[in-house]
């Protein structure tokens, strides 16, 4: 059974595919079924840039010119991966004094 349960988040940051490094500008996040990983259902995470201003404007080119970074992860692994990330920006936080780096 399908889900449709997804969250979009605006994000400032960087990503790599495979042509190299690009800004992301959103990441939508959402649980359903994979399209490759062997799971009934994942968490799944795309990351991706603004679209290419220099394509044309129907919204199937728009679509296909947007750089992404897709992962697929079980719900166990990404409960693991939202912890680590919570625990690794309260130590680095509070290393370089605060909340500074939160921008």
């Amino acid at each position: 059974m399908c889900t449709y349960v997804t969250e979009n988040v605006p994000v400032s940051g960087s990503a790599k595919g495979p042509e190299g490094w690009f800004s992301v500008s959103r990441a939508t996040v959402y649980f359903d079924h994979p399209f490759h990983a062997a799971l009934e259902h994942s968490l799944n995470i795309d990351f991706a840039g603004p679209t290419d201003p220099t394509a044309a404007t129907a919204s199937i080119a728009a679509t296909a010119s947007t750089r992404r970074v897709a992962v697929e992860l079980s719900a166990a692994s990404a409960r693991a991966l939202a912890e680590a990330i919570l625990a690794t920006l309260d130590t680095g936080e509070a290393s370089v004094g605060g909340a500074a780096a939160r921008s």
